[in-house]
């Protein structure tokens, strides 16, 4: 892709993400993740009403009185973006790919942090970490992510999500929060997410295509796995083999869901024919009002 082209596209996915940012999610962004993280301030004297679990027992017994801590909201917040751009990211039947829905809702995500004055990070995985961008603040920083996203090329077509959770439990030493991107055709991950869910407000983000769900009737057909490149003809017209496809998708989307849930951490699901600014604005404000 020329240069002049990708700073169209770049251009042309600021203009309505970043509108919808400013216009809706911003507000809706803030009071979702404000006072996540709370950093000591003083210690003062114990007064009616203050909560008992923050009483420091260290200067009490000193002083022979209650002391309580005093804690702040953290202003600044750092949103990381995990994004898979493995080979399933390159599908879709309807008007466009699940990697360009993955895009605009990254760069809605990015511009609402930096509406916050938060710093924002990219990761961008297949079966490994493909490119890393440290979390910074400001628009040319977020128009980079965005060109990232468009752009660039992975190595390697698998998915290996448990590598990318890794990856940022050892760069992101600060709690953090974390939006994971992906169609989350990918198990084995359970363990590393119990982790990474203990330290930072995670919520992962599926989009999908609706022939993931499942597969018309349309006789004998060549496809290819977009991720191994292997190319098999697949009767199609087979009710068992519809099922054994629908059943293949339905366990990704439960382990996803259980998984997600076990370690604490939100989820959101959009197909891409759908509008993910309703999903993203519920869940703010589900998210916003516990």
């Amino acid at each position: 892709m020329e240069t002049k082209e990708i700073l169209k596209k770049v251009r042309k996915i600021e203009i309505k993400t970043r509108r919808l940012s400013d216009h809706i999610f911003s507000g809706e962004y803030h009071s979702s993740f404000k006072g996540r993280g709370m950093t000591f301030s003083e210690v003062r004297e114990y007064q009616f009403g203050d909560d008992i679990r923050n009483i420091d027992w260290n200067v009490t017994a000193r002083y022979n009185q209650p002391y309580i801590k005093v804690f702040e909201e953290e202003r600044e917040l750092t949103m990381m973006l995990l994004v898979d751009i493995s080979g399933s990211e390159f599908f879709g039947t309807t008007s466009q790919f699940k990697k360009d829905t993955v895009t605009e809702i990254a760069a809605t995500l990015a511009f609402s942090a930096i509406q916050n004055n938060d710093k924002v990070g990219l990761i961008l995985f297949s079966d490994q970490v493909e490119l890393f961008i440290p979390p910074k603040k400001g628009k040319s920083h977020v128009l980079r992510i965005i060109r990232e996203l468009i752009e660039f090329h992975p190595t390697s077509k698998k998915t290996n999500l448990n590598e990318a959770l890794k990856y940022l439990t050892n760069v992101m030493r600060k709690k953090a929060i974390v939006f994971v991107l992906s169609d989350f055709m990918d198990d084995d991950y359970e363990q590393t997410l119990k982790i990474v869910g203990k330290k930072h407000d995670v919520t992962g983000v599926r989009v999908f295509d609706k022939h993931d769900e499942s597969i018309p009737n349309l006789g004998i057909v060549p496809m290819e796995d977009a991720e191994t490149g292997q190319t098999m003809l697949v009767n199609t017209s087979s009710k068992s083999v519809r099922k054994a496809y629908e059943a293949h998708y339905l366990k990704s989307v439960a382990y996803y869901q259980n998984t997600f849930s076990k370690s604490g951490s939100g989820t959101i699901s959009t197909r891409v024919d759908e509008s993910y600014v309703k999903k993203l604005l519920g869940y703010f404000k589900q998210k916003g009002g516990k």
